[in-house]
């Protein structure tokens, strides 16, 4: 994993360096002080995780992170700060983690081993759908079909209560932490699963895995937007959200939808 330290204290930023470096196989290969300059950074550059102080000048942690909130490729965001009334608004980010200065050894250490499991699981995610898709028949000449209607239905969950839902209502669905919230037209539902659960639950002719956070059905796609680094938002019929296709899902999204 690569990453990037955004703390304008020294003595703070070396001692996360050295506790970075003690306790992972992480690589730190670049460090800044100002919000601005990161910005610029990752406009030209990918990380996989960022190690964000609150408190930095020009573009301050907090805007930072909801810009890069954005981006289709997200680095994971690790929130480094001697500040706790930010953690909500940074959960809300979805931040990997909130760490409080002064620095906890044993705390650092734990975030660590967990982020890199984070990250060898999404990568293996990856893989698997990667292979799955040059698997299919499309790959030996076939197109694939995008089914309209079906008749499979799924039971989705809502206030204790469970819905049963017509797969094609269902519009798109967001990993939240340790659920995956699911939209049809109209509503909102929680699933007690990770995305990629929820995922192998979907007729594969209707959805498409287009990030690593989203899933989405491809006949409610109205328009497909062309963005940052030769990415794609979906925005869908009847939805206000737009829909990321991440760098690495832009080859098989354009094979799909014939791009």
């Amino acid at each position: 994993m690569r990453a990037i330290i955004v703390e304008d204290e020294i003595p703070a930023r070396e001692e996360l360096e050295y506790l970075v470096e003690s306790y992972s196989e992480i690589k730190v290969t670049h460090f800044f002080d100002d919000g601005l300059d990161v910005l610029k950074f990752l406009q030209e550059h990918e990380t996989d995780v960022i190690f964000l102080d609150i408190n930095i000048p020009s573009l301050n942690g907090m805007l930072l992170a909801s810009t890069i909130s954005k981006f289709t490729k997200r680095p994971y965001i690790v929130f480094t700060t001697a500040y706790k009334e930010h953690a909500a608004q940074a959960f809300e980010l979805e931040a990997f983690d909130y760490i409080l200065k002064p620095y906890d050894e044993k705390r650092i250490a734990a975030m660590l081993n967990r982020l890199e499991s984070a990250f060898k699981r999404d990568q293996a995610e990856t893989t698997l759908l990667n292979r799955k898709l040059e698997s299919h028949p499309k790959s030996q000449g076939q197109q694939r079909k995008i089914s309209t209607k079906t008749t499979s239905r799924i039971n989705l969950k809502k206030n204790d209560k469970i819905i049963v839902t017509d797969v094609n209502d269902i519009y798109y669905a967001i990993a939240s932490e340790k659920v995956t919230l699911v939209y049809t037209q109209q509503e909102e539902y929680t699933m007690p699963m990770s995305i990629t659960e929820f995922d192998s639950l979907l007729p594969e002719d209707l959805f498409f895995r287009c990030h690593r956070s989203y899933t989405v059905n491809l006949t409610k796609i109205r328009e497909i937007v062309p963005w940052f680094n030769q990415t794609y938002l979906l925005r869908l019929k009847d939805q206000s959200e737009e829909i990321p296709v991440s760098r690495s899902k832009v080859k098989a999204f354009r094979q799909i939808m014939h791009l």
